[in-house]
């Protein structure tokens, strides 16, 4: 059997970062709190341990921040040796430009490279614990996507014109075909904006044959680069959940906007719908919701973000996540 392929954190993560920063003060709390004789000597050790521990950390967030891109190209083994050479060199630094002797400079370094190994192990334990919960999203998000009524819906849709349009019938068909087929196959890759809005196209045209003018659509992502990654099947499932819970319990016609632009180094994603008469909501539609933030962690750590707008007319769900585009 084939054991699990080991990878490094993404040290470019806020959230792997802030994680890092967090265990390694936590650690140092420890070797004050061992090393101190009486509760007395706690601030000044704690003082002394922060002034040699401050600038050696921040040097090897720096350089591991920067060196990422490499250190993800090359095996574990070797991206792990990497990485334990940063955190001794950024100490040896350090320790120099204080002025230490050879024996502070021993053991500051051999308190790094432990603090590195310990901290490897922490991420690679994380990893493990992780894969499954990642599996398992995929298995809920599908549930979730692609509701029983759809699919019922989508039928009968094509047995109301397949007298009348036979050609269009054929090719709802064919449409509802590529639709199951992106959601059946194992989503594992992130996938790029301009597959998951031809997806989305895709489903909203089957719709369209259920709720005819009553569903209206405003497409707006010319100001987002059709390269950026997605996570698959991110949008279709919020698309759905405007259709469902937006337009079906109108009585008039109504418009569900998709809207995307790039800000900064984050691409921010908005589906918005009418909000539909009290009483009309349902259980589905806030497990969508958890759902797709649990997807977010997993994919992004803290890096992305879902929030959920809504007043007397609109309810807006809008998404936050890196930029991210394949390598050339």
């Amino acid at each position: 059997m084939q054991g699990r392929a080991r990878h490094l954190p993404d040290f470019r993560n806020f959230g792997i970062i802030l994680r890092l920063l967090l265990l390694v003060h936590a650690a140092a709390g420890v070797t004050v709190a061992v090393q101190s004789i009486a509760p007395s000597d706690l601030p000044q050790r704690a003082l002394l341990l922060a002034a040699r521990l401050e600038l050696p950390l921040f040097l090897s967030v720096s350089l591991l921040y920067l060196f990422q891109p490499s250190l993800a190209a090359v095996r574990y083994r070797s991206a792990a040796g990497l990485v334990l050479v940063i955190a001794v060199a950024s100490t040896g630094l350090s320790e120099a430009m204080a002025g230490s002797t050879a024996y502070g400079w021993i053991g500051a370094a051999f308190w790094a490279a432990a603090m590195a190994a310990v901290a490897l192990a922490y991420f690679d334990y994380r990893e493990k614990l992780l894969t499954p919960s990642l599996a398992e999203a995929r298995l809920q998000a599908l549930t979730v996507r692609m509701r029983p009524h759809f699919l019922f819906n989508s039928l009968n849709a094509v047995l109301g014109v397949i007298r009348s349009d036979p050609r269009r019938a054929e090719q709802a068909l064919e449409e509802m075909s590529d639709v199951f087929r992106s959601v059946m196959k194992e989503n594992r890759e992130l996938i790029t904006i301009d597959d998951e809005l031809a997806l989305c196209e895709r489903y909203l045209g089957l719709e369209r044959l259920r709720l005819g003018d009553r569903l209206q659509v405003d497409v707006d992502v010319d100001d987002l680069p059709g390269d950026a990654l997605i996570p698959p099947l991110m949008l279709q499932p919020l698309v759905e959940n405007a259709v469902y819970h937006g337009i079906e319990p109108l009585s008039e016609p109504g418009m569900v906007g998709v809207k995307g632009v790039l800000r900064g180094s984050d691409v921010v994603l908005e589906v918005s719908n009418p909000v539909a008469r009290a009483g009309s909501a349902h259980a589905g539609n806030q497990m969508a919701m958890d759902n797709i933030r649990e997807r977010l962690m997993l994919f992004y750590d803290l890096e992305a973000s879902l929030a959920v707008e809504a007043d007397a007319d609109q309810y807006r769900v809008r998404i936050r996540l890196p930029y991210r585009r394949k390598a050339a």
